[in-house]
């Protein structure tokens, strides 16, 4: 996979390898900023789109292959 930038996630879209809670696709929906500034991003929000459920997660996880796709699919 490409090298993933977690500034440029926003609003991306990604496809669970395996379904969680009846859900398969997700879309960024904010970027979770460290209190200090100068700290990376470090969680994302990423939302169901089926239901609006919400969760955090590490950006890193998005880079996994084995749980995430890039896209719809």
């Amino acid at each position: 996979m490409n090298q993933i930038q977690p500034k440029k996630l926003l609003l991306s879209k990604w496809t669970a390898t395996e379904i969680v809670s009846k859900q398969k696709h997700f879309i960024v929906t904010k970027l979770i900023d460290q209190p200090d500034p100068a700290r990376p991003i470090e969680l994302i929000e990423i939302e169901a789109v089926f239901s609006k459920a919400v969760r955090q997660i590490p950006w890193r996880d998005l880079c996994d292959e084995t749980q995430w796709k890039r896209g719809w699919q």
